[in-house]
């Protein structure tokens, strides 16, 4: 971007940061769902889960995470859908503003308020009993993988509100996401699943991606899951930014 875009995006995502301070029921709304999970698996299911001797609410965090951020993108959707319909973006186009400043200002919103969701969610998991042996350095790459998965839900959370004709339809799109960690090894190993199950369980994206953190989060050693993770998540952020700006040059101009 050049220095007049980083300008207007510094500008649109201060006027959009402002926007959550004054509603944090957005950020604590993604916090509660996620926390229920917790609670619900650790207190109620995790008795009945082998999941080899390892204390459960630190074999689950990942996925919550995980879960965290499908969660909270929906409002980048639902944010964007609005600024679409309500004719702001209309009023941006009759100025002199770099159309890529107001898209970009809604997903670093977006990264800036899923984080805040994320520490809330971690702090409770903590209280639960939650402990990591991750040093400095595997807490920056924990960090660092979900900042990049929430970038990529954050795009995908953008073509939804470019191409949706309903506030419903802009925000729907997360529904599977929110779904998909139920598929994987978030919740409890793949190695008992039925076959079909087992075999899309340990080949979507969201088992590689878990089982990265939970690496990171225990002190042990990644591989090349960690590739794996990363493969995944960049290529659906490459993919979906390619996809909502080809569309946002048909609605912005």
């Amino acid at each position: 971007m050049t220095i007049h875009a980083l300008s207007d995006t510094t500008t649109l995502t201060g006027r959009s940061l402002r926007h959550v301070l004054r509603s944090p029921d957005t950020i604590i709304t993604t916090a509660v769902m996620p926390i229920a999970f917790l609670l619900l698996f650790v207190y109620v299911f995790g008795g009945a889960i082998d999941v080899d001797g390892a204390n459960y609410v630190d074999y689950l965090l990942p996925g919550i995470l995980l879960i965290t951020i499908a969660s909270g993108v929906a409002y980048t959707a639902y944010r964007l859908f609005l600024d679409l319909q309500g004719g702001l973006v209309d009023r941006f186009r009759s100025m002199p503003i770099a159309r890529s400043a107001v898209l970009w200002a809604h997903v670093l919103t977006s990264v800036v308020a899923n984080l805040v969701a994320l520490v809330i969610v971690t702090g409770v998991a903590f209280v639960m009993g939650f402990r990591t042996d991750a040093g400095v350095l595997a807490w920056l790459a924990v960090v660092g993988i979900l900042v990049l998965f929430t970038l990529a839900l954050t795009w995908l959370a953008v073509l939804s509100g470019l191409a949706a004709k309903s506030i419903d339809g802009a925000s729907a799109f997360s529904y599977p996401l929110i779904f998909l960690p139920f598929l994987s090894s978030a919740f409890v190993p793949t190695d008992d699943m039925p076959g079909p199950v087992r075999w899309f369980a340990e080949h979507q994206p969201v088992t590689p991606i878990v089982e990265t953190l939970r690496a990171l989060l225990s002190g042990t050693a990644v591989g090349s899951t960690i590739w794996v993770a990363l493969a995944w998540c960049a290529g659906a952020l490459f993919a979906a930014w390619i996809a909502a700006n080809a569309i946002s040059r048909r609605r912005l101009g």
